[in-house]
């Protein structure tokens, strides 16, 4: 908003002319969001409180320490997530860029459907919430109209491909499956980071990552002479998705100074559907689906052993991990939690540095 306001003057007033850079208004963007997640933070926090009681549900089922150590600590957190996120992509993006518009539907549409399974769930003092037939349509469904609406506004030399990592000229059309593959990339990525989404601190630093990653692959891929030099795709337009992965990560930095063990607030459904569905849609415009599974590998270890984990139950009555998704099967072996956070911290950051790494590996 301020770029299609102020920019527009930059021949009467030089300084507006800062606003053409997409370096400044990223930066802009992430300092904005940051400060409003601290701002908004402690009020929304007490606002939560007051309404949950009883905090999230715990699972019966989870870790026994669980029932301890979590209860009383509200959730839908990721409230704070979506406002400073939004507030700062609103103010810092070019807003006639139909991709900021592709993602922010999705980001804002998941966090809605997070926050009716979280609402759902405080309620009804229960951890179904919003029953799984009825969300995953909700996400198929948000994933279709902005799949469409990114190969409508791609190049139709590209907006049907599928790009490899690691080969410069490798292209798979998939025609009218691309739709549905699209679907498929943002509805898997936003369930992943809900699996992953188990301890404190746990998702939000392993997002920031990948947002950052992802940010930085915009940047290049949105700029020509960095894309021919660099001999990846060249998407017009996508790098103005650098200026809202920007307001993710400052808004995941404020959200982590409450979220950081222990935590005083979970960000539920409503933060893990949205981040998640978010990156899927920026790795679906930039072509990097792929790449995603890389840097975002930590989410896809937490979704994999969900699928092994009940796959082998209901083939052999046996279960390989002592508990799923992954992170629960490390406490069951009697690591601390904090243990668990870092070390998986640690491994998306290795990850990360690996997909980055395809960017020139080619």
């Amino acid at each position: 908003m301020l770029y299609n306001l102020l920019y527009p003057l930059a021949d009467q007033f030089p300084l507006f002319n800062l606003f053409r850079y997409i370096t400044f208004r990223t930066g802009g963007a992430v300092f904005t969001s940051l400060v409003l997640a601290f701002v908004l933070g402690p009020w929304l926090i007490e606002q939560l409180r007051a309404r949950q009681t009883e905090g999230q549900p715990i699972r019966e089922d989870g870790p026994e320490s669980h029932l301890l150590t979590k209860k009383g600590t509200p959730t839908m957190g990721g409230l704070l997530l979506l406002i400073s996120t939004s507030i700062a992509t609103l103010l810092w993006a070019d807003m006639t860029n139909p991709y900021v518009w592709a993602v922010l539907l999705v980001t804002i549409g998941y966090g809605f459907l997070g926050f009716m399974d979280d609402f759902l769930k405080v309620s009804k003092r229960n951890s179904k919430g919003l029953p799984g037939k009825i969300k995953l349509l909700g996400q198929f469904s948000i994933a279709a109209l902005a799949s469409w609406w990114i190969a409508h506004n791609t190049d139709p030399a590209l907006a049907t491909q599928l790009a490899f990592p690691f080969f410069k000229n490798l292209l798979l059309d998939l025609g009218w499956f691309f739709v549905p593959f699209a679907m498929f990339v943002m509805v898997g990525a936003s369930n992943a980071v809900n699996l992953t989404d188990g301890l404190d601190g746990l998702a939000i630093v392993p997002v920031m990552i990948a947002a950052a990653s992802f940010a930085l692959i915009t940047y290049l891929i949105g700029n020509i002479q960095f894309a021919d030099y660099l001999q990846v795709h060249y998407i017009a337009g996508s790098g103005e998705l650098t200026v809202l992965l920007g307001a993710l990560v400052g808004a995941g930095l404020g959200f982590l100074w409450f979220n950081a063990p222990p935590a005083m607030v979970f960000m539920g459904d409503t933060g893990s559907l949205a981040l998640g569905g978010a990156l899927g849609a920026v790795a679906v415009v930039t072509k990097h689906e792929l790449v995603l599974a890389i840097i975002g590998g930590l989410f896809v270890l937490e979704t994999v052993s969900v699928i092994i984990q009940v796959g082998s139950f209901k083939l052999t009555g046996k279960r390989v991990f002592r508990m799923a998704p992954l992170h629960h099967h490390f406490e069951k072996k009697g690591w601390h939690e904090p243990t668990i956070v870092i070390r998986f911290w640690i491994i998306s950051v290795i990850l990360a540095l690996i997909g980055l790494a395809t960017l020139k590996l080619r």
